[in-house]
């Protein structure tokens, strides 16, 4: 009878025990073996949960175990094994077993097994990757005003991202280019922390615009995490004369008004008319000058200086006082009041003088008269013509002096 030389032993024990480790830790996997445990790999965020599934097609009735990163059972079937609030049984049936793990750490993160205990035993393998959600970002650089045509240097920071996260630059809407970007690793954290530096040149049209740094991370939705600051830029004042009225005329109060527009607001004005005086009748006050009655000799052009401690700059304004005409509709209106006044009276006094002339007529014509002398009496007694006469010629004795009578 012949027996295997030693070595030849040796060679196939220890190749039944590679075999059975690698069955044990899942290096060989059936693919048509219908008890084969199938898992998948997770991403979960610092503070999430993370849900393991490990299903088999079909079932002896054999338990299926999860086992943590350190080989430390965790659920065996239904039953828990590690004590540990964090780890919840989710679902477990003959063919499924699931688990939930809450309130995930960084240490989380790593290699979990999925085991059915069969001859051999059969396993399978699920990698849960933990990212660390980066810090709101913060902006340093933003302290001091800049002035115009000046630059300034921001620094954007973000702490804890796992893996590395990166920094993007926005002024309003537009995102900025040339930004440079540096990563330092937290060994004792397993994180990172980013930042970035960005060089501007200011103009004084970005005067209070938003500058925006914005962490991209895949732990993140886009936008999640921004930071925003406004520039403040400093430049001289832009001058402009505002008229109180388009149409000056003489005789009428007017004022200027110097605005000017700088970072900061002018504090100091000065005004001054070009190539002469200012008129004595020009009143300053500040940012306004005011003539309480144009003239003629008030035209000219005159000028607004406007000061800001950053720079100074003027402004003019050309002054034509317009002759006062009187408004032809305003004469013609007044002109037709007095007609109609005058018109008025002189109907009262025409009505008046027709009432009066109606009652004398009534009263004359009532009391109408008779026109009697003393020689018509003659007349009237005489028994004949001629006597009639020498009664009216006074010729009887007695007579007395002819008298008329208005009766």
């Amino acid at each position: 009878m012949a027996f295997p030389s030693a070595p030849s032993t040796l060679w196939s024990v220890s190749l039944l025990t590679v075999l059975f480790a690698a069955a044990v830790h899942g290096n060989i996997i059936d693919d048509d073996d219908p008890m084969q445990p199938v898992t998948s790999d997770e991403t979960v965020s610092v503070g999430g949960t993370v849900t393991l599934t490990c299903r088999v097609a079909e079932s002896d009735n054999s338990s299926l175990q999860w086992s943590n990163t350190a080989q430390q059972t965790l659920y065996f079937g239904a039953k828990r094994a590690l004590r540990d609030h964090r780890i919840q049984l989710h679902f477990s049936s003959s063919v499924e077993l699931s688990i939930d793990i809450g309130e995930v750490q960084l240490s989380d993160e790593g290699e979990y097994t999925c085991s059915l205990f069969t001859m051999p035993v059969r396993t399978a393998r699920a990698t849960v990757t933990v990212l660390g959600v980066p810090g709101k970002p913060q902006i340093l650089g933003f302290e001091n005003a800049v002035s115009e045509g000046g630059t300034v240097t921001l620094t954007c920071t973000s702490t804890g991202s796992k893996p590395a996260a990166s920094l993007r630059w926005y002024k309003g809407n537009q995102e900025l280019e040339g930004h440079t970007e540096l990563v330092e690793s937290d060994p004792d954290e397993l994180t990172s922390n980013v930042s970035s530096k960005l060089t501007l040149e200011v103009s004084r049209g970005d005067n209070n615009e938003l500058i925006t740094c914005a962490v991209v991370h895949p732990s993140l939705a886009p936008g999640d995490k921004r930071s925003e600051q406004a520039l403040r830029v400093l430049y001289s004042p832009d001058v402009q004369i505002l008229p109180e009225s388009h149409l000056p005329r003489e005789g009428e109060k007017f004022c200027l008004q110097c605005l000017g527009n700088g970072n900061p607001e002018p504090a100091e004005y000065k005004w001054d008319k070009k190539d002469e005086v200012l008129p004595p009748q020009a009143k300053v006050d500040g940012a306004h000058l005011c003539f309480e009655s144009l003239n003629k000799s008030d035209n000219g052009v005159y000028l607004c200086y406007a000061d800001n401690g950053i720079g100074n700059s003027q402004g003019e304004f050309t002054l034509l006082v317009q002759e006062n005409i009187p408004d032809p509709t305003a004469m013609s209106t007044s002109s037709g009041v007095d007609h109609a006044v005058i018109g008025g009276v002189v109907a009262v006094i025409v009505f008046i003088l027709l009432c009066l002339l109606i009652v004398l007529g009534r009263y004359l014509i009532r009391h109408k008269g008779t026109y009697l002398t003393h020689e018509a009496k003659g007349s009237d007694d005489a028994p004949d013509a001629d006597t009639a006469i020498i009664n009216a010629e006074g010729g009887h004795s007695g007579a007395e002096d002819k008298k008329e009578y208005f009766i």
